[in-house]
């Protein structure tokens, strides 16, 4: 597991490639949640919006999942885990004011970057009037 990456996963890139192409600008691997080592992806300070990157794997995507049959009790108990930890981070996320946008890496990402920049514009037009 040691060689599984945290940050500048090929799907990150990707987006962060298309929200930078919409003009968009943004901070990585923030943590914002006090008292917690959790960072979130990509963060529109400003807009007060993040955007987390799911690996398909890692975060038990309902598509795309295909559980392992070496050590099946280790690795469902780690992808709940995971999957505990996700809903509790965006919950508390959202409790602080930050609009959550969850990605999945098979998403394409000129879709995910088009909603993200809705967003953004959106929240950032309310924040101005």
């Amino acid at each position: 597991m040691q060689a599984v990456r945290t940050r500048d996963t090929a799907p990150e890139l990707a987006l962060r490639s298309e929200l930078h192409r919409l003009g968009l600008r943004f901070r990585l691997g923030v943590v914002l949640l006090a008292g917690t080592r959790r960072r979130v992806d990509i963060v529109f300070p400003g807009a007060k919006v993040v955007c987390l990157v799911h690996g398909c794997f890692w975060h038990g995507c309902p598509k795309h999942l295909v559980w392992p049959t070496r050590n099946p009790r280790f690795w469902r108990a780690k992808i709940r885990q995971n999957q505990a930890r996700d809903v509790e981070t965006e919950q508390l996320l959202r409790e602080s004011g930050w609009a959550v946008v969850v990605c999945w890496e098979h998403e394409a990402p000129e879709r995910v970057a088009a909603r993200v920049y809705r967003i953004v514009r959106r929240r950032l037009s309310a924040s101005r009037t």
